[in-house]
């Protein structure tokens, strides 16, 4: 079809514009003997994980597609880089080249680039996403989310200057990491959150529901291998089977059910680590293979004083 096809535009919408939140799930964290001290105010925030700076390389293809979906095939690459402490906060660099098809010639290219930083305790949020799809020209998404008390100001620069607010009891996404891996040592299944990470235009709010699966204790069999697997590092760690599904808080629902925009599934390490990742978006599913792990070459974090 020649012009504007809404449900390919719809894929292009869902695969690209929640890319943003992928970057939380490829976390690292240290080994305890090489965490640093933080002050009382900060260790609350990050109690039980410590992240390590490191950057990763993560390969994305087309498993399958549903119904009356056109996706002939999907694939991309994903590179993180990571750094920061509980005294300095975390900042992370995340890059996303992906080519969708539709099987009618049609083709579509997308790259996305972002940084963001978050303070340890959960109270400063701050994050840049420029998307450029195709011919279409460059978007862009600045802004800062600052906590204060019960509730979340968003001071939006780009795409427009806007200033809202939102229910404090969001979180952001490093604080939703290390809630999920705290209710995984807890023994706990399920969990809901409230999450805000500046994605889409930066207006958006997501509720969340996590299934967590039973721990695979230390040299727990794989299923497929990859660069956390075979770190001798790793090999120690207890690791849960977790579902992240993603419900836009805002919209409509139907039948008095709503329908979750999109679900991930991965392996989530005690450390913070994710691994064999799938991305259900309903109409196709996504997976997301670690290709590289890397911590020689990121200059670690200054220790906290």
């Amino acid at each position: 079809m020649v012009g504007f096809d809404p449900s390919r535009d719809n894929m292009r919408h869902h695969f690209h514009g929640s890319a943003r939140r992928l970057w939380p799930w490829f976390l690292t964290a240290i080994i305890s003997a090489a965490s640093v001290q933080a002050p009382a105010s900060a260790a609350h925030a990050a109690a039980g994980v410590s992240f390590l700076s490191h950057q990763a390389l993560y390969n994305l293809s087309l498993v399958k597609s549903r119904g009356s979906t056109s996706l002939d095939s999907a694939r991309g690459r994903i590179f993180y880089r990571f750094s920061g402490n509980v005294c300095e906060g975390y900042t992370s660099d995340f890059r996303q080249v992906s080519e969708m098809n539709n099987g009618e010639g049609k083709t579509t290219l997308s790259d996305m680039q972002s940084t963001s930083w978050e303070d340890a305790e959960g109270k400063t949020y701050r994050f840049k996403i420029m998307t450029r799809m195709d011919e279409s020209g460059q978007s862009e998404v600045d802004g800062v989310a600052e906590r204060n008390g019960d509730k979340i100001t968003v001071k939006l620069k780009r795409p427009v200057a806007k200033t809202f607010t939102v229910d404090g009891k969001a979180v952001f996404p490093t604080e939703q990491i290390r809630r999920i891996i705290a209710a995984a040592k807890e023994g706990k299944s399920l969990l809901e959150l409230t999450v805000y990470d500046g994605s889409d235009n930066g207006q958006k709010v997501y509720n969340t529901f996590s299934v967590i699966g039973k721990p695979i204790r230390g040299e727990g069999t794989a299923s497929s291998s990859d660069p956390s697997t075979a770190n001798n590092q790793m090999k120690a760690l207890t690791r849960w089977p977790v579902t992240v599904s993603y419900y836009e808080r805002d919209a409509a629902h139907t039948n008095g059910e709503q329908t979750p925009n999109y679900a991930m599934s991965f392996e989530l390490f005690e450390d913070g680590v994710s691994r064999a990742l799938v991305l259900d978006y309903n109409d196709f599913v996504i997976s997301g293979k670690m290709d590289k792990f890397d911590i020689s070459d990121v200059r670690s974090a200054k220790p906290c004083k």
